[in-house]
């Protein structure tokens, strides 16, 4: 059987674990749409291309294959740009399509002709040009690149004839198993082993690496073996369960909670960094340690070229292979921090921020984690409300909660969730935006009502840019440009088939959240609070 060159991507794509694709189509995209289809890939139209990139992102936290986002040429690819981005630095392996006139037609035609490659070269690990007799290799090329460490996003632009241009088909993918994993040896291995040993006070950093690599019951192992409190990044929650007896919880964007941790973290006599990319970490915990008074040991995918920390001891490789070495006997854990200090850390922790508030930001995330079921998959939108539910929501499984972390980006929630609910019809998901975000994305409620979804919006509805309106104040500066009106998102949400609740007070939210858990449809739920509820909370 004779296969195009789109046919050919589309299989490959197959092969490697993609069965969803999400985008918006235009005329120079029809040729692929239709090869990814009969490939075995559905095509999810959303209502904007960094909605379809998110939701992308979302396919990959569910399956662990790549996320696939198709994007027509000009102004279709310009507008995924924003989750390319946030791909590149959330780690997040994204196959990006886009369509594009052939390289003879670019010569003397120039309607909505632009050089792809160009604009996505920066915000990606590598991007190519569909040619018809390397459509097999340009192929497994993005797979392969996409998903190694650290993960990320590759562009392929698809000029309309090679889509449709007929080849021989290729060699069938068969994955080569992974290379083994040779973990470090010699002489540092044996120091890292004696500095562990020797740390009365240790506390591990645990970050993405970890989650990306699924090494999180060998790091679990390790932590206990050598009774070691831990914190994590904000995406790496739940690589351990947060009700684990060592866990610190998340770190990252609250001044709050940096106040309790960081001068633990001060006051330790060893800093064992898992996995953790510095990435989606504030200024703060720029140069936490000085690693010529505390040993400190990175292991981790790359090497360190951030110099957000320095360490003393640098494993560059697989974070589980290398834990497996850490601590080899099974010699009884060490005594450390003696004097209590990790039960005092989780007390203060727990009454900075506490899940039985009155009403507000916290009652509103509080109640939630009250009635929602323990299975429940969530997403977040940046703004306040996102640090305060980073810190506050307890995650015991992986990828249980998704934000955009590195890029901070606003208007990803509703679709990682819209997403993750394709992905998991069986799962309750819950979105939390702010007013803003949630408008950023709102045309993506038409995207759950045609696919039936059940997913639960919640909105902060405080007619402001919280955040930055708290920065204003806190900086003396006037208010401008932070305030927007009151709109009624409850009646949006039923405007666009789904059910939508107003709520201002816990019970009121009690009754919304029961009632969307059984309900058939989507429902937007919109808590009305005081823009300056944030105040000393975050």
């Amino acid at each position: 059987m004779t296969l195009t060159a789109a046919d050919i991507l589309a299989r490959r794509l197959h092969d490697a674990g993609v069965r969803h694709a999400f985008g918006m189509p235009g005329g120079e995209v029809l040729t692929l749409i239709r090869a990814l289809a009969a490939a075995g890939i559905a095509f999810v139209l959303a209502k904007h291309e960094t909605a379809a990139g998110f939701m992308a992102e979302a396919a990959y936290h569910r399956t662990g294959a790549p996320g696939v986002m198709v994007a027509t040429l000009g102004p279709g690819a310009m507008n995924g740009v924003n989750a390319v981005a946030n791909a590149l630095q959330d780690r997040v392996p994204l196959i990006v399509l886009t369509g594009c006139v052939d390289a003879d037609e670019a010569q003397g035609y120039t309607h909505q002709v632009m050089d792809h490659g160009q604009v996505f070269a920066p915000i990606c690990k590598a991007t190519f040009r569909l040619s018809a007799g390397a459509a097999a290799i340009i192929a497994d090329r993005a797979v392969i690149t996409a998903l190694a460490p650290r993960c990320g996003p590759v562009h392929i632009d698809v000029p309309i004839s090679t889509a449709g241009q007929a080849v021989p088909p290729g060699k069938p993918w068969h994955r080569d198993p992974p290379l083994p994993v040779v973990a470090a040896e010699g002489p540092d291995l044996q120091a890292v082993r004696a500095a562990l040993r020797g740390a009365k006070r240790p506390v591990a950093i645990i970050g993405l690496d970890v989650m990306q690599e699924a090494s999180g019951a060998a790091v679990q192992a390790v932590l206990e073996r050598l009774q070691i409190p831990f914190v994590t990044t904000y995406k790496a929650k739940g690589v351990i369960a947060e009700d684990h007896p060592l866990c610190l919880g998340a770190a990252g964007l609250s001044p709050r909670a940096d106040a309790l941790i960081l001068p633990f973290v001060r006051a330790a006599d060893l800093v064992l960094c898992l996995g953790y990319d510095p990435i989606e970490m504030r200024a703060g915990w720029r140069d936490v340690w000085d690693p010529a008074e505390t040993c400190v040991i990175d292991i981790a995918a790359e090497a360190n070229t951030h110099y957000m920390h320095r360490a003393t001891y640098e494993i560059v490789g697989d974070v589980g292979a290398n834990c497996a070495l850490l601590a080899p006997d099974a010699a009884p854990a060490p005594a450390t921090w003696p004097m209590g200090e990790v039960a005092t850390l989780q007390l203060a922790l727990l009454r900075a921020f506490p899940v039985d508030t009155g009403w507000g930001p916290a009652g509103v995330i509080g109640e939630c984690m009250a009635v929602l079921p323990p299975d429940t998959l969530a997403t977040v939108d940046s703004g306040a409300h996102r640090i305060l539910l980073s810190q506050m929501w307890r995650c015991t499984a992986p990828r249980s909660l998704m934000q955009s972390s590195g890029l901070c980006t606003m208007g990803c929630a509703v679709p990682l969730a819209i997403g993750t609910s394709i992905l998991a019809p069986d799962r309750p998901v819950v979105s939390f935006s702010g007013d803003a975000g949630f408008l950023m994305a709102l045309g993506e409620l038409a995207t759950a009502a045609e696919r039936k979804l059940r997913t639960i919006f919640v909105v902060f509805v405080d007619a402001s840019l919280a955040l930055i309106e708290k920065k204003q104040r806190e900086n003396q500066m006037p208010n401008l440009g932070v305030d927007f009106g009151w709109h009624d998102y409850a009646a949006l949400g039923r405007a666009f088939g789904g059910a939508g609740a107003q709520v201002r007070n816990r019970a009121e939210l009690r009754a919304a959240l029961n009632a969307a858990l059984i309900c058939e449809t989507f429902t937007v739920i919109a808590a009305e609070i005081d823009r300056q509820g944030y105040d000393g909370l975050i």
